[in-house]
């Protein structure tokens, strides 16, 4: 009981020192340079019983936390959005110019068999401006050269974007997974989400992300989610350990370009579920390992595994303040550090989940919702579709 109210009284004085900051440096500078370190807003929603939720729910939830941004990011990502494609891989490229876009489709063409391509249906939309191309192709992997290059089919399309977001001069790849999308942009997200016409979707997961840039640059490539194959991610926070995190996750031919921290959250994501074969519970004891004295205090098999982690994926270890949500083909998955820096709720209400940086986010879709709470620091909330059986 002392130990908490010893940390009640860190986190008033934390909170009254980003109000007095926020109060003097805001008048000091123009809209847009204020520095807010608990900034950006965060949210998702997953049906556990895969039943289609309309893209215009997760704009009306993170619209609630329009001022945890400042307009210059948003984005959202998508889960069973493409049923009528749901076994190709479906590629969202953002093109500085057709010259660009020529030179990645003639790759395509010789990696890939394309099903369908096209622009991704936009409207204008006030708040959003200085588009680039936006193109959409759903592809599956030439046979030929699967066996050319000897790589499983999921590998050969993580090199595929990582050569053409590092190779093909104005071009990005920032969704390559099956029956998912992310659609992102500069912008605050309710705008990101009239841009994209969100509300023609529907799907059985949504995650959300209103951005307030601190360190990096907002540009079209750096909104979030970041994404690599089924795998999404949207963060609150500041990774310390980006250059370790980044150096390691290199080694393994992930490139980061985007010129934003949360872009090697992605990658060691895949990396240690895909390529190390880890559940999502593992991956989070990873990335958010317990203390060595919370380990000391475990069970033998438990300390077992947790000593084993943190000894063999030591620098995959993210420390600074981050609130998370991952989304994959089946599932989501929120996260907070381990000193829980970052708000985060969730609540639940029959087969529905929600998660937000904020509880409003959720009233404002269930105002009814009586099972919320907010998750510890370090322990994960895992929900999966009670079938996975064709998402």
């Amino acid at each position: 009981m002392q130990k908490d109210k010893g940390v009640q009284v860190v986190c008033a004085i934390w909170h009254l020192f980003l109000f007095l900051l926020f109060k003097g440096v805001n008048g000091m500078l123009k809209e847009g340079e204020v520095r807010i370190p608990s900034g950006c807003a965060i949210c998702g929603i997953i049906n556990k019983d895969g039943e289609a939720i309309n893209g215009s729910a997760i704009i009306k939830s993170i619209a609630t936390m329009h001022d945890r941004s400042n307009g210059l990011g948003g984005g959202f990502a998508g889960y069973g959005i493409y049923p009528q494609y749901k076994d190709l891989y479906a590629f969202h490229i953002f093109f500085d110019s057709n010259i660009s876009r020529q030179e990645c489709e003639q790759y395509l063409y010789q990696n890939y068999a394309i099903i369908n391509m096209s622009m991704i249906p936009t409207r204008k939309t006030k708040g959003i401006t200085d588009e680039p191309l936006i193109y959409r192709y759903f592809v599956n992997p030439l046979d030929a050269r699967l066996l050319e290059t000897n790589l499983e089919e999921k590998e050969f399309v993580a090199r595929s974007v990582m050569k053409i977001n590092t190779q093909i001069k104005g071009a990005y790849v920032f969704s390559s997974g099956k029956n998912m999308g992310i659609f992102k942009a500069v912008g605050f997200p309710e705008d990101v989400g009239e841009y994209y016409r969100l509300d023609e979707y529907e799907g059985y997961c949504w995650t959300a992300h209103g951005r307030y840039p601190t360190n990096t640059p907002g540009w079209w490539g750096g909104a979030h989610p970041f994404g690599i194959l089924d795998y999404s991610v949207v963060h609150n926070g500041e990774i310390s350990s980006y250059d370790a995190n980044r150096r390691f996750i290199e080694m393994f031919g992930y490139k980061c370009t985007l010129m934003t921290d949360t872009e090697v959250i992605a990658y060691i994501v895949d990396y240690l579920v895909r390529r190390q074969k880890l559940s999502m519970e593992e991956m989070a004891s990873v990335i958010a390992a317990p203390f060595w004295s919370t380990i000391a205090s475990k069970p033998e098999k438990e300390r077992e595994k947790f000593e084993y982690l943190r000894n063999m994926f030591s620098s995959l270890l993210i420390t600074g303040p981050f609130s998370i949500i991952v989304g994959y083909n089946g599932g989501l998955m929120a996260l907070n550090d381990r000193l829980k820096l970052r708000s985060m709720v969730v609540g639940e209400k029959g087969n529905t989940t929600y998660i937000a940086s904020e509880e409003c986010a959720i009233r404002v879709l269930e105002p009814n919702i009586k099972n919320i709470w907010a998750p510890r620091g370090g322990e994960p909330v895992i929900v999966n579709l009670n079938k996975k059986e064709d998402r």
